[in-house]
């Protein structure tokens, strides 16, 4: 979705063809795929090798939403540790959950070398960096947890983390090196590639305007006059979910994540800079995030504000946390800026949603949705194929409203202020 003040640093290659097909044919399928994300494009990847008829439809480009805008941080695992998982599902779900959130980045990094798919990837590790003692303290726990599982992971101290990043103000951080960094565009293009190479027909363009059940069939109906039968539909557009489901927009909060990419940096600064190649993320209230691009950019990202943007000056916030972890980027130009819209739920759990036989929806990547989309949708891809609830890593729940939903947006944006004012504090 670019705009007059977003130019991303992702490109798509000037001789990328758009993806179409014939909708117009009028046999039924097995299933319609709205929404042509990772998450889409997964499902439809996985379940045309399962042999199903499958059809993607986009309402915009592929890759022009969060797929292709994000930051490309694949990290593995999710917002709560192992123990909180069990403790919370159970221990049959819950170590299966684990397990599962345990293999998200293998799924990416896999897919990438089994299809020899065109993406620019490094896998050197994830760190979490911390700010504070309290953080530090729940990066040790989160070490213990995950390192009694065999995962391949290291609790940082000051020094450590000041070699591996080259930043300012941490007192220490984890690593996981189960993760890893790709270019989240080319990884879309290139998953749409394969599904597409499977049999999967998928069309751009063609926004889904209407879904109603006749015959035992779903009947899908697109803004552009196309008209589709097929047994199964999901829902796979996240935080670009809006009515067409009734309910199902009000489960999640919206957010936009704004990012800014640098000019790519001399060689003095590129062997300070995080000289591995790792992501990072902190621990503030309001993080950011950032990484080395391909062609040696520093590529950082954050919270921004609730409208879209209007003038370069809304991603100013962006600038400051890069000139405060990175003191000597201050003269450093700020060539690109960008944004996209990432999907919260009040739990911090993704949601998989059943609300009549045949019709799935899945939205709250929670921001780890390279990794998670990408093996959530081989779990959705065999649920469709078999039926067999075991298959979905997340029990399936009603559909629910957050209550008071719009000022639960406006709530949001009060908080998000707030705690940008508690983390400026905390420096």
């Amino acid at each position: 979705m670019p705009t007059a003040f977003s130019d991303p640093v992702w490109q798509k290659p000037p001789t990328a063809t758009p993806f179409q097909s014939d909708l117009g044919s009028g046999g039924a399928l097995d299933v319609v795929i709205v929404g042509g994300g990772i998450m889409g494009l997964s499902t439809a990847l996985h379940a045309a090798r399962a042999g199903l008829s499958v059809q993607v439809l986009d309402g915009g480009a592929i890759g022009q939403g969060a797929s292709g805008l994000n930051g490309g941080q694949v990290i593995p695992g999710l917002k709560y540790d192992p123990e909180w998982l069990i403790e919370h599902f159970g221990k049959e779900r819950g170590e299966a959950l684990v397990q599962f959130a345990a293999s998200t980045a293998d799924a990416v990094f896999d897919l990438i070398r089994d299809e020899k798919l065109a993406v620019p990837f490094t896998r050197n590790g994830w760190i979490q960096a911390a700010h504070t003692e309290t953080a530090l303290k729940a990066a040790a726990n989160r070490d213990r947890q995950w390192r009694a599982r065999g995962a391949d992971v290291k609790l940082l101290d000051r020094d450590e983390i000041a070699a591996m990043t080259g930043a300012e103000g941490y007192l220490g951080g984890w690593l996981d090196r189960r993760a890893g960094v790709i270019d989240p565009l080319s990884y879309t293009l290139e998953l749409a590639r394969v599904a597409a190479s499977a049999g999967a027909r998928i069309a751009e363009q063609q926004k889904v305007v209407k879904l109603a059940k006749e015959a035992g069939f779903w009947r899908v109906a697109t803004q552009a006059g196309a008209d589709v039968r097929a047994k199964s539909v999901v829902l796979a557009t996240n935080a670009y979910t809006d009515e067409l489901w009734a309910g199902l927009a009000q489960t999640i909060v919206p957010l936009h994540s704004f990012q800014i990419a640098t000019a790519s940096l001399p060689a003095e600064l590129v062997s300070k800079i995080l000289p591995g190649g790792q992501a990072v993320s902190d621990s503030r209230r309001i993080l950011v995030y950032y990484r080395r691009s391909p062609d040696g950019r520093i590529v950082l990202g954050g919270r921004g504000r609730m409208a879209l943007p209007s003038s370069a000056g809304d991603w100013a916030h962006c600038e400051r946390a890069l000139v405060r972890l990175y003191p000597a980027l201050a003269g450093i130009a700020v060539e690109k800026r960008w944004f996209g819209r990432v999907a919260l739920t009040p739990d911090h759990l993704p949601h998989l949603h059943q609300p009549e036989k045949g019709l799935l929806a899945v939205v709250g990547c929670q921001g780890r949705g390279v990794g998670l989309m990408s093996a959530l949708g081989k779990r959705m891809a065999n649920y469709l194929a078999i039926g067999d609830a075991t298959q979905l890593p997340f029990p399936l729940s009603p559909i629910r409203p957050i209550p008071f939903h719009a000022f639960r947006q406006v709530g949001v944006a009060a908080a998000i202020t707030w705690y940008r004012m508690l983390d400026a504090f905390e420096r």
